[in-house]
């Protein structure tokens, strides 16, 4: 059943790292009505790198001043840049639908780039009470838990914007960070700590999802000193990543190799025509910025030859 639409695009990107962020430059550049939709600057590889001296033209800089540099530029030419969570697809029709977070969008044309965060390992407990009181979206869950304790884990930006949303539905919110500084933007940060029933739980590790068979009812944890315990909440949002493509939300829509990689043509196009696939989707052996960048390029140029009916490729439009 379709949700509401949220709009309609010539383009929707999923993933706003270098990949899909390059690729949102050259199909705006191309006059493309374009869409991003991506979790946060710091959910991605790039974005969580804290020092970059090999990329192009900039000598030394973060992996989130990169990305965000490519989006500004992006969005000069009129790409659309959302916050959101993509959740499903349905390629089977024209247009074709994105799910996300914050609606449904239409497009002619699909690119992608959603990288290599997914994690192949999962905590003991994790499959058996997904969705039972255990989820990866608090925007789509959160209002479920009212009035009741929650703990989000994770460090990045996705992880505290999801927290602050759901702390409006929380009586108290648990913020369990892998890490003693968490990997998200200070602002975000300090807006976390500021938030009257929020509980900021920095070095905390997550170790098993706990239940009664039928429920979530609890996380064990290890805090920064060694010590286990469990922690007694009734929702649970996790967002802890990896290196595995983030293929899971396709749904078996494209068609994708035995390792879980993106199988796609020498066009960049997968096994379903006008929807492409760039960057860490294709596990290419040398896992780089800057040729996950010229992927989303190549990949926008031959969305726009597809939308637009040529057949040859341009190289520039302007």
């Amino acid at each position: 059943m379709l949700g509401p639409l949220f709009r309609q695009a010539d383009l929707v990107i999923v993933g706003g790292g270098p990949a899909g962020a390059t690729a949102a430059l050259y199909a705006a550049r191309a006059d493309l009505d374009v869409v991003v939709v991506d979790k946060g600057l710091t959910s991605g590889a790039l974005g969580m790198t804290g020092r970059v001296e090999n990329y192009p033209g900039l000598p030394a800089a973060t992996g989130a001043e990169i990305v965000e540099s490519i989006r500004r530029q992006a969005a000069s030419f009129g790409a659309d840049f959302v916050q959101a969570q993509a959740i499903g697809v349905d390629f089977s029709g024209d247009p074709k639908t994105v799910y996300t977070s914050r609606g449904d969008y239409r497009t002619r044309a699909v690119i992608l780039a959603t990288g290599a965060m997914g994690r192949a390992r999962r905590v003991p407990g994790e499959d058996e009470y997904v969705g039972r009181g255990l989820s990866y979206c608090a925007t789509c869950d959160a209002a479920f838990f009212r009035g009741q304790r929650v703990a989000v884990v994770g460090g990045s930006d996705e992880a505290v914007e999801e927290a602050l949303f759901a702390a409006t539905f929380a009586s108290e919110l648990l913020f369990l960070a892998p890490e003693r500084e968490p990997k998200a933007a200070v602002g975000l940060v300090r807006q976390l700590e500021s938030a009257p029933n929020v509980r900021l739980l920095r070095g905390y590790r997550l170790l098993a999802v706990v239940g009664d068979g039928r429920r979530l009812t609890g996380l064990r944890v290890r805090a920064p000193e060694g010590d286990e315990t469990v922690l007694e909440v009734s929702a649970a949002f996790v967002y802890l990543q990896g290196n595995r493509p983030e293929t899971g939300w396709v749904g078996g829509s494209v068609r994708l190799t035995p390792a879980g990689c993106v199988e796609v043509d020498e066009h960049l196009e997968t096994s379903v025509e006008g929807v492409f696939a760039v960057g860490d989707l294709l596990c290419g052996e040398v896992k780089q910025a800057v040729l996950a960048a010229a992927q989303g390029a190549r990949a926008a140029i031959e969305a726009e030859r597809r939308l637009r009916g040529r057949a040859v490729a341009r190289v520039d439009w302007k």
